[in-house]
């Protein structure tokens, strides 16, 4: 992995910007020096659920500082997915309630507000400090959609993730949408009234 840096060093990723429903989650995680042992931490992608939630409690053990950003529904649907992204990002730093010297963004957009904020494609398969947000914004955001599971049953959230899969899809033709889907995408807009 490259990101060989010294000074206090933040990654940032962001989970969810393709499913239909629920907010996009960004993490930024804050850490003196990459450590020796980086315990198997890479793209969450990568990773099964039972190898994130331990990586999770292990980056909340031994980071520096966690901030976790989230931009709503709402705001998904009024400013769009890629402005909403950088939105959740910039709150996911802003909670840290740190300044690194460096923050390193996955993606290939830095943040508007933040000078010393560089991006880096496919950051997360390529550095520690991105993969360790990867990780931490993909498990808090898979709790959310497990939680929305609760109230909204007839979709599987804990199964799909608010992803469009085909049962997903069954549902919302079936079941019409709830007030977690986002009505500006593609495959949900079609059922909202008016």
């Amino acid at each position: 992995m490259i990101c060989r840096l010294t000074g206090l060093v933040g990654g940032i990723d962001e989970a969810g910007r393709g499913p239909l429903a629920g907010p996009v989650v960004s993490a930024c995680v804050i850490w003196e020096r990459a450590p020796e042992d980086k315990n198997g931490v890479t793209d969450s992608k990568l990773l099964t659920q039972k190898e994130r939630v331990g990586l999770f409690s292990w980056i909340m053990d031994n980071a520096l500082s966690v901030g976790i950003g989230m931009a709503s529904r709402e705001e998904i649907d009024e400013m769009n997915i890629l402005k909403a992204s950088l939105l959740s990002m910039e709150r996911a730093l802003l909670a840290t309630g740190m300044e690194p010297d460096v923050v390193l963004v996955d993606g290939n957009r830095g943040l508007r507000n933040y000078p010393n904020a560089r991006p880096v494609v496919r950051g997360d398969r390529r550095c520690f400090f991105m993969a360790s947000a990867s990780i931490v914004a993909k498990v808090i955001r898979d709790r959310a959609m497990d939680a929305y599971h609760r109230i909204y049953p007839n979709y599987n959230f804990k199964q799909n993730k608010g992803y469009p899969t085909r049962e997903h899809k069954a549902a919302i033709r079936e079941f019409g949408i709830t007030p977690i889907h986002r009505v500006t995408f593609k495959g949900v807009r079609e059922y909202c009234a008016g």
